[in-house]
């Protein structure tokens, strides 16, 4: 049997705290794959009971997607049978819808300026009522929210000519949790250039930007609450000359003279490594019992037994009247506690905790038992 207390606000502390996992993702091998809840993801992604929870890659092409239908996206049925309808429609998009969605999310301020763009808009002034507002001036500031990912100087570049590409790496919140890490992406895309095998490794900056691992070329950006990773191929560089060299690429000072392609990052078998992030809330009750509490037993084990009657012939056990035992009502009897039970304000039990070994309680001090629940 137990007694109940209950618990003051000061009882009760929420503690955040951040975990995180890290992931590596290989197309064409089970390394890297991910099981949650019955679902697993690899890098070409997958769809387990109507959910796509894999990672998927589209490519988006600046055209007419009114007369251009080609579709986009690499996500896979695990379904039996044909894809439904609907299912068809959540996987692959068509890519000039890709292409604009990701520029009105992500660069509508970085279209002439990979800065920002600034719009002029006036100044309203508040009259004595509605009749007396006046727009008067203007200042320079950003039209749209683009989900900047630090307060630095941005640095976007959006590719606006005809039939430009940008690629896109969409990671499902089932993988990055809350976000993705900053500084703890790691792409490397094989390519090749003049029939030349290169392999890039390309990483971000913990501001949001996709660099060229070991210098300080922009090549995209990172929407690390969304899980977004949009390579927009925003430089070219070369890097003929002494002492530089890029991953994979076999030869000590070698030149590369152009960077992969979006279709390369989306098409090719390319590694991804990111590390997930993830608030937990941990619950502390603190469960106080006073140098006058709880100083008795309600355990039936303790009670004076009961007795054996007989009735018409019949013999029947009668209950003891609740008499605690000679042996538990002297001044020095200390019971021990072993259990805590959590209840909500209609006595239902919601939480057992047990502790390692049975807990004597005092007569002279509090005892406080701490239990910590994971929400």
């Amino acid at each position: 049997m137990g007694a109940w207390k209950q618990f003051l606000a000061s009882d009760i502390i929420v503690n955040p705290f951040v975990v995180n996992k890290s992931f590596t993702f290989t197309p064409g091998t089970s390394s890297g794959q991910f099981a949650y809840l019955g679902y697993t993801s690899s890098l070409s992604g997958e769809i387990v009971d109507n959910e796509a929870v894999g990672i998927n890659r589209f490519l988006g092409i600046n055209t007419n997607y009114y007369t251009n239908s080609t579709l986009t996206g690499q996500l896979t049925s695990s379904l039996s049978g044909s894809v439904p309808a609907y299912l068809a429609d959540f996987v692959q998009y068509n890519q000039g819808l890709v292409y604009n969605s990701v520029k009105q999310l992500y660069y509508t301020n970085f279209l002439s300026s990979s800065t920002g763009d600034n719009v002029s808009q006036p100044v309203l002034i508040p009259g004595f009522n509605s009749s007396g507002d006046v727009l008067i001036g203007k200042i320079e500031s950003p039209l749209y929210d683009n989900f900047l990912q630090s307060t630095l100087v941005p640095n976007r570049f959006w590719p606006t000519a005809s039939g430009a590409e940008v690629g896109v790496i969409s990671i499902p919140s089932k993988l990055f949790g809350d976000y993705i890490q900053p500084n703890s992406i790691k792409l490397i895309v094989p390519y090749e250039e003049d029939s030349i095998s290169y392999s890039l490794l390309i990483s971000d900056d913990g501001g949001g930007n996709l660099i060229i691992d070991g210098t300080d070329i922009n090549v995209g950006n990172v929407i690390y609450p969304h899980g977004m990773i949009i390579y927009t191929n925003s430089a070219s560089y070369s890097n003929e000359g002494y002492g530089i060299s890029f991953y994979g690429t076999g030869e000590y000072g070698s030149g590369v003279g152009v960077l992969p392609s979006a279709s390369d990052v989306i098409n090719n078998n390319i590694t991804l490594s990111f590390s997930s992030s993830y608030t937990i809330y941990e619950a502390q009750y603190k469960c106080t019992l006073r140098e006058s509490e709880f100083n008795a037993t309600l355990n039936p084990s303790a009670q004076k037994s009961g007795s054996v009657v007989e009735v018409s012939g019949s013999y029947f056990y009668q209950r003891a009247d609740g008499t605690l035992s000679n042996n538990v009502t002297g001044s020095y009897f200390s019971p021990y506690v072993t259990t805590v039970g959590l209840y909500d304000e209609a006595q239902n039990l919601l939480a057992v905790g047990k502790l390692a070994q049975p807990l004597p309680t005092s007569a002279t001090t509090d005892t406080t038992i701490l239990i910590n629940i994971d929400k």
